[in-house]
């Protein structure tokens, strides 16, 4: 295994060792051992499967009570994974952290509690992302920031994305600091 730190501190890529043979490949997912030695959770108690048709774009959520980080993956296609701080103490807050993932190249992605998470679907075929969390998925204490927040100025791969309503009506970074709840579940 690989492992790449980035600016904002916690997130993690993690790039699995592959079997390449004329089949196709081979390789370990989780194994708890080499998570323990790269720092990553071994306490995953939720997954969650999304199976995305190209230009969706999902996101920027976060869960602020209980905390939660996931470990996201791309299973089968190619995706555009956006991870912003909103740790209000941390030098990278509001900072924005992007990486590519594809599902012919084994990776994990660890983006720990404090993190709002989206994600684009560049393929044409579409997108199967896997994300497991360290605490379970929790509604009311759920929120998000809308994907294209002028002030965090994502720079998206995507004209024209499709987006929920739901997404599409999340409020801005400026709302998000306002609100003091979410700042102090990640003090």
């Amino acid at each position: 295994m690989k492992i790449d730190l980035f600016e904002a501190e916690g997130l993690k890529l993690v790039t699995l060792k592959s079997y390449p043979d004329s089949r196709g490949f081979f390789t370990e997912r989780y194994k708890q051992s080499a998570f323990e030695e790269l720092g990553l959770p071994t306490n995953l108690v939720q997954d969650n499967f999304s199976r995305s048709h190209h230009n969706v774009l999902r996101g920027l959520h976060f869960q602020w009570n209980p905390p939660q980080g996931k470990l996201v993956t791309c299973l089968r296609g190619w995706i555009f994974d956006v991870a912003v701080d909103l740790r209000v103490l941390s030098s990278t807050f509001g900072k924005v952290t992007t990486v590519e993932l594809d599902g012919d190249r084994p990776q994990w992605f660890w983006i720990p509690a404090g993190f709002a998470h989206g994600f684009c679907v560049l393929s044409n075929e579409g997108a199967d992302v896997l994300y497991q969390c360290d605490r379970e998925y929790q509604p009311q204490g759920e929120s998000g920031i809308c994907w294209n927040d002028k002030e965090l100025n994502i720079q998206w791969p995507l004209q024209n994305p499709l987006v929920s309503v739901r997404d599409a009506e999340m409020g801005s970074f400026a709302d998000f600091q306002q609100r003091p709840q979410f700042q102090e579940a990640w003090r």
